[in-house]
């Protein structure tokens, strides 16, 4: 399978997972069929039109073929109707949240060195594509982003891990099918754990009387 057909894959998945999030969290925000749908296609589409307006492929695949939109529509459909299997839907949205992390990170990595950019701006694209749609579904629902939340878990860095480790092997030439759903297993399984584990990222190193008061 080529890189091309891995990125289809993994990015139509991907599409239905970070839907599901955003209707999720549209559902335990009290949103209407109208918001619901509009936090799911936010939050599937987002990231994917960011990437592709950054290396211009244009109009954005978003637009281009009408499964990316088929796709998270039809998660929201769904979503309406069984989220009350999810007994916890705060900790439900964060799981299909890392589900879409794992996913982009690879899909934005590997679409970036097919328009030939260098690791360094793959890695870069891959952590925008994971976590642009997360953002836009944070702020539309009036939330802080996870991204730059102080005490949230580990969320980008599990996405920059996952991209790193895209664009090494590829640059190594090993096979990609293999790499590529390795490392976003990698990085949902890493996500879960630092959600489960409360792991965060360092804030400002701090020294002397102030960060003695802080104690």
């Amino acid at each position: 399978m080529s890189a091309g057909a891995v990125v289809g894959v993994l990015e139509l998945v991907g599409l239905y997972v970070f839907a599901t999030s955003g209707a999720l969290m549209a559902i335990h925000k009290g949103f209407d069929v109208v918001g619901i749908v509009v936090l799911a296609m936010l939050t599937a589409l987002g990231g994917g039109i960011l990437r592709d307006v950054i290396i211009g492929d244009t109009p954005p695949a978003a637009f281009a073929n009408v499964t990316y939109l088929a796709i998270p529509l039809a998660a929201a459909g769904v979503t309406f109707f069984v989220h009350p299997l999810a007994r916890r839907l705060s900790f439900t949205v964060l799981v299909f949240d890392a589900a879409g992390l794992s996913l982009f990170c690879v899909t934005g990595t590997l679409k970036a060195f097919e328009y030939d950019l260098g690791p360094i701006q793959a890695v870069l694209l891959g952590i925008t594509t994971a976590v642009g749609g997360g953002v836009l579904r944070d702020i539309t629902a009036r939330e802080t982003p996870a991204l730059v939340k102080a005490d949230t878990h580990l969320y980008a860095i599990p996405a920059a891990t996952g991209a790193v480790i895209v664009a090494a092997a590829h640059e190594a030439g090993l096979p990609m099918p293999g790499i590529a759903a390795g490392a976003a297993v990698f990085v949902f399984v890493f996500r879960l754990v630092a959600m489960l584990r409360r792991w965060t990222a360092p804030r400002a190193w701090q020294r002397g009387p102030a960060a003695a008061g802080e104690r």
